[in-house]
């Protein structure tokens, strides 16, 4: 199974009903089915279709605090061999099969790339939620507050104009894990109390 992870805030009944939603047309069909956190759509092709070969693949989402994880399975795609094949001994049998044929070798070929399809349109719906396979650059830099500058996070001092950066670096919530910034007194994750640390700390 592949996986990506995308950051931000994702709603994973609205990001699971719009990947159904696309692929349930033509000669595909979806199911999508929620559980908590988890979610799992199942593609394939449409039983009773016209033309060309079988195939399916499992999508399986799961939504982690601030981040989405995506795996998709394996496609099997024998049926879509099968078809090609067919679609090839016919042809060499009398070439004029070849017209009968051309609707199941285009719908065959189409569904060959139903993984890099499924990819494409995660990665759109992704996009369209604002969520990244990146973190964000207020996690990897430490942006100064006199000057605005971004420096790298093992900077004590700003390489532009040379202020303390202790209040910007980040550190992370003792509570959920979620990275914050030195400045922050609340995590924006959990809502815990970061003032809290910082007492303990300074006792």
């Amino acid at each position: 199974m592949k996986s990506r992870t995308y950051h931000g805030d994702v709603h994973l009944q609205e990001f699971t009903g719009a990947l159904a939603g696309y692929f349930n047309r033509g000669a595909l069909s979806s199911t999508a089915r929620l559980d908590g956190n988890q979610a799992v759509v199942q593609i394939g092709t449409r039983q009773g279709r016209g033309s060309g070969g079988s195939t399916h693949l499992g999508v399986i989402l799961r939504k982690v605090d601030d981040r989405l994880e995506v795996q998709v399975g394996e496609q099997a795609a024998l049926g879509l061999a099968a078809s090609l094949g067919a679609s090839a001994l016919l042809t060499l049998l009398n070439p004029w099969n070849l017209l009968g044929r051309l609707d199941d070798i285009a719908i065959d070929f189409e569904h060959l790339s139903l993984e890099d399809q499924v990819w494409a349109v995660v990665d759109r719906l992704a996009a369209q939620s604002k969520a990244s396979r990146q973190l964000s650059d207020r996690l990897r830099r430490a942006i100064c507050s006199y000057c605005g500058v971004a420096n790298p996070l093992s900077e004590g001092r700003c390489l532009a104009c040379g202020a303390p950066l202790g209040d910007v670096q980040p550190d992370t919530c003792p509570n959920c894990g979620y990275v914050v910034l030195g400045a922050e007194t609340q995590c924006p994750n959990c809502g815990y109390r970061i003032v809290q640390i910082k007492d303990v700390r300074s006792v």
